[in-house]
């Protein structure tokens, strides 16, 4: 291995150990500090958006903390290599409505930073049907008989 190739894993591991504590820390304070996190041009896409630019990012931030309180992510594991990184996560939060207790969502997120240790592309990837739809009430029981029908 050579030294540039052993700067790079250092660069990667250093940007994905940023990328970890802006998620594993976020508030409505913190996203003052998206632009050190994520390119001004970055694209960020999971099942209900997909955007680009530090506004509109901002923008999915700024809405998930009106539609739900005490959100958190829990990073359970992370690899980088190259320019890229994958995470497998949990995001823990209280509906502010309808839905009472802790609810958890289980995803995973791939990123690619550019030479700044920024991201320049966030997608994540969770099944919407099994971890939201099925937890809430009406819709969750609808979902589970869809389900069961689909395994006869």
């Amino acid at each position: 291995m050579t030294g540039a190739d052993m700067q790079q894993m250092a660069d990667v591991e250093c940007a994905l150990a940023r990328l970890v504590a802006f998620y594993e820390h976020l508030s409505l304070e913190s996203l003052a500090q998206l632009g050190a996190v994520y390119a001004p041009h970055a694209s960020f896409k999971d099942p209900f958006n997909e955007v680009a630019g530090h506004a509109a990012i901002l923008a999915i931030f700024e809405h998930m903390f009106v539609q739900v309180d005490a959100p958190r992510f829990i990073v359970l594991d992370r690899m980088g290599q190259g320019e890229q990184a994958f995470l497998t996560w949990e995001f823990r939060f209280r509906l502010k409505r309808r839905v009472a207790g802790e609810q958890c969502i289980r995803g995973a997120t791939h990123v690619r930073f550019d030479a700044q240790g920024r991201v320049v592309s966030h997608r994540d990837y969770w099944d919407v049907a099994e971890e939201l739809y099925e937890k809430l009430p009406l819709l969750g029981c609808v979902m589970r008989v869809l389900k069961r029908a689909g395994r006869r």
